[in-house]
């Protein structure tokens, strides 16, 4: 069971680990034993999700999700197998948290006053130097 937060807890059966080698350090180790860990986990067709909250999750994740909803974390930053798991759950439990924060809505704003003077003063005062360096002095002849 993954508590992601009070609301959304994903339980171990949508949850696919699969045991890789790893690359990196670890020694003739690395050759042996399979520590790198690949979480897959059906987003798209998850139970525990909410249906804004997926589809922000798959908006979010990119390439890290296949074409059939499956988010696949692979964690080998660590040299043990249990390391890694924890690595693997704590990385999709962070993108579930970021997926079920409410994006704020945008308010639109309008410049103030001082700031349409200035913005107009400013493209006055750029118009004059234009406008002299356009004009032909009588060296110029």
């Amino acid at each position: 069971m993954l508590e992601i937060t009070p609301d959304i807890t994903i339980a171990d059966d949508e949850l696919d680990e699969r045991f890789i080698q790893a690359s990196g350090p670890g020694g003739q180790n690395v050759n042996k034993v399979a520590t790198a860990v690949q979480l897959r986990f059906e987003a798209a067709r998850s139970r525990a999700l909410p249906q804004e909250v997926r589809d922000r999750l798959l908006r979010a994740v990119g390439s890290r999700m296949t074409a059939d909803g499956v988010l696949v974390i692979t964690a080998r930053r660590f040299r043990t197998q249990e390391a890694n798991r924890r690595d693997a759950r704590a990385r999709l439990a962070a993108l579930i948290v970021r997926a079920a924060e409410e994006p704020l809505q945008r308010r639109p704003t309008r410049p103030t006053r001082a700031a349409r003077e200035r913005r107009l003063q400013e493209k006055a005062q750029r118009s004059a130097i234009k406008r002299l360096r356009a004009e032909r002095s009588d060296d110029d002849e």
